[in-house]
This record gives structure tokens, C-alpha cells and sequence, in this order.
């Protein structure tokens, strides 16, 4: 396997060189752990740590090593490495951090596409799928829309359903697939080609490990049943994890996420929901706020039924958790910033104490 297999360009190198890495290795992240990373190469796989330096000058955890990512690496012991430095990230998907306002958690880096999964049988919510298309839209990532299970539906089911999302989702690809019955696979690899990126993005339950499983061939993931207390799919997947299938497309496995966190994605939401930010634009006021007043041309809209309102109570939910964050996260800066104004006073009359 080479570098390039792995997803490796001219622009890596060039930066490689600028930087004075050449002594260096060069692989990418497949794995975080609690302890460590796991890293692939052209040589194979190593157990890697980051060296101390990169991990004292992280502010942030974003700072640090993400599945996804490429690194310099030096190699010491057997299948052993240090992690020296963080190659630029293309780009970057990532949702507010569950229970920590004003804080990201980065879900993969340098990704390509993102495999949006649904199941059709208990989870499924245009909400939640709209979503998952703002935090790609914001990551310059490009959305492809899976509605899986299909085979525990009958055919007028599936219709009203495509007919929902297509309804409200116009610019990404629908692909309906059953992971039982192989029906839509054939359409769906279509889409993975050689060395471009891949995540799988979705719930607990909606079949993305057995998914992977079968477009690789191999049992690389655990699967799991539905619980039958909840209703709801058992968490399997419990980390991150980067696959290089056979036909040469790299996939990214994520844990089951049910609560998606809009960060500040501005450029997400007015690609997310390009319809409303046009609308908008026909307001009378400027400073409409599209709730109440007369001569708005969303509540117009929604009143003809030419826009549905389900979606635009969506993006009002959405657009107020990303007000909100940036808030939280303007403060916390502040905090940080005096804190930091705080140190180093408090170093600085030390010293003068000295004298």
C-alpha cells in the first residue's frame, strides 16, 4: 500500500518540504484511543503518542491528533511512533461538544463525502438529516444521502418517504438501500472511487457498521441488535476508525451520534436551507425576523404552501443553538483572555518580587 492509496497529494508533500519534515515518516491517523492513536502507513501500521512538545502547545483539543488526519511520524521500537507534527486539514467535520457549550468536537478530518444514514423503519427524521447536511455544508464536505432498511417497508411506504425528502432536500443524492437484501448497493458504490475520503455519519441502530461490513467483504465491524426496552439501536462502534476498502476508497466509521450540536455554521445553514435565505431576501424590513410581522415572504411562502414549514421550524431551531454557541463561545474566549492577562501579571510580579 503507498501513501497515496491513503489519500496522499502533491499539496501534503510540498507542505512536508516547506517544513523541514523530511526526515520524518508520514502517515495517517486511522484510530484515537484514550492512550494514543493508531497510524497507517506505507510501511504498515503503528502505535503511535504524541511527543510533548505538540501536545504542551495544544490550546485546544482540536489542536491535537483526529482520525483522518496526516502526520509526521518518527518510528522507534516494534511498530512503535512519535507523533511530531499536523499536517493541514483540508477539511474538517465537527459538531458542538455534547454537554460542553461553546465547544467543538472534531468527528473526522480530510473527508470527501459523508454518507448521511437513515433508517427507514424507527429512526428516521428530516430534522435530524437536515442536520447532518448543515455540518457538511459548513465543512465543504459533500453529502450523500443513505435511507437503509427498506426491506422492512412496502413499496408505497418507500415512495412517501423519498417522496418527503425530496421534497425538502434537493441538492444531494438519495440512494435507498437494504443492507439485508443488497438492494440499492450497486448504485450506492457507484460513488466510492479510489482515494477519496469517506465518513459515515448517523444514529446508533441505522446499520452504518453493518454497511461497512458488507462493502468491504470483511467483519471489520461489531453489529448489534435494537434494543427492545428503547426501541432504539445499542451503541457498537465506540471509536473512530479509517478502512481502506478493496475497490481503493477510504472509509471512516463513527460512533452513533444522537445529538448533533450546531456549531457557527453559517455558510451550512444558508447552504442547508438556500430557499428560506432567499425568501428572505423579499422581506420587507430589513430587520425581519420571519416570526410575525406583515409582508414577510416566508410566512408568505408557508402560508401558499410553497415552503414547507416543518423544515423552516428546523432552521429557526438550528440558527438559534448556532447564535447561541457563539455567544457561549465569545464569552468563554473572554474568560480565556482574562485568564491570560491574569497569569501573566501574577508571573510578572513574582519576578519583580525577586528583587
Amino acid at each position: 500500500m503507498t501513501l497515496e492509496d491513503l489519500g496522499y497529494t502533491g499539496d501534503l508533500e510540498n507542505f512536508r518540504k516547506e517544513q523541514e519534515l523530511g526526515s520524518f515518516g508520514v502517515g495517517r491517523v486511522i484510530s484515537e484511543h484514550k492512550v494514543g492513536y493508531g497510524v497507517k502507513t506505507d510501511k504498515g501500521d503503528f502505535e503511535a503518542e504524541i511527543v510533548g512538545k505538540l501536545r504542551f502547545s495544544a490550546e485546544k483539543r482540536s489542536d491535537l491528533p483526529a482520525v483522518g488526519d496526516w502526520v509526521a511520524i518518527s518510528e522507534h521500537d516494534d511498530h512503535k511512533a512519535l507523533i511530531h507534527a499536523i499536517f493541514p486539514r483540508r477539511t474538517i467535520i465537527e459538531r458542538g461538544a455534547v454537554g460542553k457549550f461553546g465547544e467543538k468536537q472534531i468527528i473526522a478530518t480530510n473527508i470527501d463525502y459523508a454518507f448521511i444514514v437513515q433508517a427507514v423503519d424507527r429512526d428516521f427524521r428530516i430534522n435530524r438529516m437536515e442536520r447532518y447536511l448543515t455540518i457538511c455544508n459548513a465543512s465543504n464536505v459533500k453529502p450523500i444521502i443513505i435511507l437503509n432498511k427498506i426491506d422492512l417497508i412496502n413499496g408505497s411506504q418507500l415512495k412517501d418517504i423519498l417522496d418527503s425528502v425530496q421534497k425538502r432536500i434537493k441538492h444531494a443524492p438519495l440512494v435507498a438501500i437494504s443492507n439485508e437484501t443488497r438492494v440499492g448497493y450497486e448504485k450506492l458504490l457507484k460513488f466510492i472511487v479510489k482515494g477519496s475520503t469517506y465518513c459515515l455519519l448517523g444514529s446508533s441502530g441505522v446499520g452504518k457498521s453493518t454497511l461497512l461490513n458488507n462493502i468491504s467483504g470483511k467483519e471489520l465491524m461489531k453489529t448489534n441488535s435494537i434494543s427492545l426496552r428503547t426501541n432504539r439501536g445499542r451503541h457498537v462502534t465506540s471509536h473512530r476508525e479509517l478502512i481502506v476498502l478493496e475497490n481503493g476508497g477510504i472509509l471512516i466509521d463513527n460512533p452513533g451520534m444522537r445529538e448533533v450540536g450546531i456549531t457557527d455554521a453559517n455558510t451550512g445553514l444558508e447552504i442547508t436551507f438556500d430557499t428560506i435565505v432567499k425568501l428572505s431576501q423579499n422581506c420587507k424590513f430589513n430587520d425581519c425576523t420571519h416570526i410575525h410581522e406583515n409582508s414577510c415572504a416566508i410566512l408568505e411562502a408557508i402560508e401558499k404552501e410553497e415552503l414547507d414549514r416543518d423544515s423552516y421550524e428546523n432552521y429557526l431551531k438550528m440558527e438559534k443553538e448556532k447564535t447561541h454557541f457563539e455567544s457561549t463561545l465569545a464569552e468563554k474566549r473572554k474568560k480565556d483572555k482574562d485568564f491570560g492577562k491574569m497569569i501573566k501579571i501574577h508571573k510578572k510580579s513574582k519576578k519583580w518580587n525577586k528583587y
